[in-house]
């Protein structure tokens, strides 16, 4: 298992801090859960493992809290951003094809509020813990397994 424990002072602190992350989550294929609540800066990190992979710049990525779901094809990599937030039921998240997501060779699969589903809890080989401190200040609890 690796396990770090970082923190962050600003935006561009934790858009900077993606690429450590999105080196821990290799080798790829990985779905991975970010943790926190609404606001603590789990998109803000995706922006920072997108521009990673070099497959979007940060201002490119956006939520997909309505969407569910966000690609990203980098050089090397493939980067799925899922939000859960609003599906309530397995059956719906059976309709989203995780399943194949995750059986891509060079997929990421970054996941906010997937601690929702049990079955997504068991497939995980990551999670990403992200807590408010002061201000702009995050804590983040990185673990891959």
């Amino acid at each position: 298992m690796k396990e770090r424990r970082l923190k962050t002072r600003s935006t561009n602190g934790t858009i900077a801090l993606g690429e450590l992350v999105m080196e821990m989550m290799l080798p790829a294929p990985r779905l991975v859960i970010l943790r926190g609540e609404l606001g603590a800066g789990k998109t803000t990190l995706v922006k920072g493992i997108a521009q990673s992979i070099e497959a979007a710049a940060p201002e490119d990525v956006t939520s997909p809290t309505f969407t569910l779901v966000h690609e990203y094809q980098g050089r090397r990599l493939k980067l799925y951003h899922l939000d859960l937030y609003r599906l309530e039921t397995e059956q719906e998240l059976l309709t989203l094809g995780i399943e194949d997501m995750e059986a891509e060779p060079d997929a990421l699969v970054v996941v906010e509020w997937g601690e929702k589903f049990p079955s997504l809890l068991e497939r995980a080989r990551g999670d990403v813990a992200i807590e408010y401190l002061e201000g702009d200040e995050r804590a983040f609890m990185v673990r891959m397994w």
